[in-house]
């Protein structure tokens, strides 16, 4: 293949390594291992037409190509990993959860631990259970075993407000929080109520259920029938919970079951964690295929991405579809992980074979629903980065779109928002938001100020870029320093030439530039009498629209922020005991502050909740609002 930048013949060491390839904007594109580096790397500058179409893709995209040798393969995996997490590589194949799932987790690294639900990354000092596949799961969960294990639910600021006044909430009163807000019990004693709890979250629910019987009936032999009848109530809620976890294999059984289903483009993962023979939650990712992978590929990537994630276990087995090809590397990399040997195996009969068929049904069910849900996006969003390359005559298709917008309210809270879309797809870990500060400014003068912001970066040297090689530093560029191959103001001719100026200012020649009337959604470029219209019903046209509509979304979502800062909502803020749902019924009730103001005490008196005294607190607070000035 004839690329400028193949490494001579000879320079590429035989070593184990990771290698990284980058683009024009120095930014990397994808990361992979390699027993030997060599071998690897002659594999991509072979014969065009022996590469996948996506590695062509890749191979094409690519400017440069860069190496680093370790020791072991078990550093090759280490080291691939902790790069993905770094650069997040657009062409390599990334596992995602294709639903937040909640957790239910305590946290322990408090003094005294609080159990909730919690969703997202996980924490140092929390330890997690589950997951579950909803938050009503969790709070049933937990609103039967706080019957047994009192330990806090409330939030850190409801513990503190608790500990101020010397009077716990309403769950220590029904027998469902211990009140260590209120020193009832010790810190040492609350640790052993969130060291049970764990242990029986953990699977280990005999000794709990044994003591709990053993003291009912020294409760029933005293003739404590009350104590005895309450804790036959603990036993049964302990029963339903234990109920709710599907025993499928041996009670000294803890392993995930992992299973794909893969098509050309997509694969479905899903995985079963089974805890002491029980089922304690299940999982699914959803991935495309930037890069052709087999099955043996993904369940490499697969374990690599999800047990390097902090805070997730490694289980005593893994039970995967197919064996990778340096299967030794991955199992000793587990172990290490987990701190113990870890067995990394295909099921092959008998009862974890059946589960692990099961897992691989829901696995095709997963991916079915995921193609039916986006039949046809992946070509739609395609189609239209080549529609909008060709109607606006660009040398190539946009990968990466930056749109501007500006909100304001006559010239007070004026915010600029600036939107990212790579390959068709909204890139929010990029977006960016400006407030403009000083005298009162249009929405030209706004757009300038923002793009001098925004475009002023693209001249200064990051790291990483070929002028700082020499001197060791391989940095990466940060994202808010990559160049659009599009940048789209919202407006029509004059906003494109406020933006033209801009850029002429500036010098930069590099950016093509474009804007979206509302009007007729036509397309203005720089410098032309007339603008480009398209078809109703082109892919080009609508992904616009989306960039459009999310640079204003984004833009008006940030200007009602500060002007609720600045402005009461309502007139009725400030009526002492006036809360929210009764200033919503009043409203409800007479439709406006000024009827509300000309209404007598004793109409007041008719909405639900409102009594004599506040009934007259809203009149005089309407009718003399002098009074209530500071």
């Amino acid at each position: 293949m004839a690329v400028d930048y193949r490494p001579a013949p000879g320079t590429i060491p035989t070593e184990p390594g990771v290698y990284r390839f980058r683009d024009r904007d120095r930014r990397v594109i994808y990361v992979g291992k390699a027993k030997n580096l060599r071998n690897r790397l002659n594999s991509y500058f072979a014969d065009e037409t022996r590469l996948h179409e996506r590695t062509r893709r890749m191979v094409n995209t690519a400017r440069s190509v860069e190496w680093t040798v370790v020791g072991t393969e078990v550093e090759a995996l280490q080291l691939e990993w902790t790069w993905i997490k770094e650069y997040d590589p657009r062409f390599n194949v990334m596992f995602k959860d294709d639903k937040s799932y909640p957790w239910l987790a305590v946290t322990v690294g408090e003094e005294f631990p609080r159990a909730q639900v919690m969703r997202g990354s996980r924490r140092k000092g929390v330890r997690y259970f589950g997951p579950f596949g909803s938050a009503w799961a969790i709070r049933q969960t937990l609103d039967l075993l706080t019957r047994v294990f009192p330990i806090r639910t409330c939030t850190d600021t409801e513990f503190k407000r608790c500990n101020r006044i010397g009077r716990p909430n309403l769950l220590a009163d029904i027998g469902k929080c211990s009140a260590p807000c209120v020193g009832r019990i010790s810190a040492e004693e609350y640790r052993e109520l969130v060291d049970g709890f764990c242990a029986f979250m953990s699977g280990d629910t005999a000794p709990v259920r044994k003591r709990l019987l053993a003291e009912m009936q020294d409760a029933s032999e005293n003739l404590d029938f009350e104590r005895a009848a309450r804790l036959r109530d603990d036993i049964a809620a302990l029963d339903k919970v234990i109920e709710q976890q599907v025993v499928v294999l041996a009670d000294d059984v803890d392993c995930d079951l992992m299973a794909v289903a893969d098509d050309e483009l997509q694969a479905a993962v899903q995985v079963f964690h089974v805890r002491r023979g029980r089922i304690r939650g299940q999982r699914g990712w959803i991935i495309d295929k930037p890069e052709p992978v087999d099955l043996a590929g993904i369940v490499e990537r697969f374990c690599t991405q999800f047990y390097g994630e902090q805070g997730e276990t490694v289980p005593r087995e893994v039970l995967v579809p197919a064996r990778p090809s340096d299967s030794a590397a991955l199992t000793e990399l587990l172990s290490e992980r987990r701190g113990s040997k870890v067995d990394l195996r295909v099921p092959q009969r008998g009862d974890k074979r059946a589960l692990a068929e099961t897992v691989e049904k829901n696995a095709r069910e997963a991916l079915q629903r995921h193609k039916l849900k986006r039949a046809g996006d992946i070509t739609a969003r395609s189609k239209a980065l080549e529609e909008l390359a060709e109607a606006l005559e660009l040398p190539e298709a946009p990968l990466r779109i930056e749109c501007y917008d500006v909100s304001q309210s006559q010239g007070d809270d004026v915010v600029a928002s600036m939107v990212v879309f790579e390959d068709g797809l909204p890139r929010k870990s990029e977006y960016r938001r400006f407030v403009i500060k000083g005298e009162r400014k249009d929405d030209l003068s706004s757009l300038q100020e923002t793009l001098r912001r925004r475009l002023s970066k693209l001249d200064e040297q990051p790291a990483g870029s070929p002028q700082e090689e020499d001197e060791g530093d391989e940095e990466p560029r940060k994202g808010f320093h990559y160049p659009p191959q599009l940048l789209v103001v919202d407006g029509g001719q004059p906003q494109v030439a406020a933006a033209e100026a801009v850029m002429a200012e500036l010098g930069v020649d590099t950016v093509n530039l474009a804007g979206l009337a509302k009007r007729l959604e036509e397309i203005w470029l720089p410098g032309e009498d007339y603008p480009v219209i398209l078809s109703r019903t082109s892919e080009a046209l609508y992904l616009m629209q989306r960039v459009r509509d999310e640079a204003h979304r984004f833009a008006i979502s940030l200007h009602r922020n500060r002007r609720r800062k600045r402005m009461k909502l309502s007139a009725l803020d400030g009526v002492p005991g006036l809360g929210d749902s009764k200033r919503k019924a009043l409203l409800r009730k007479f439709g406006s502050v000024k009827r509300i103001r000309e209404a007598e005490v004793e109409d007041l008196e008719a909405v639900p909740g409102i009594g004599p005294k506040l009934a007259e607190a809203v009149q005089t607070h309407l009718r003399n609002p002098e009074d209530n000035a500071d």
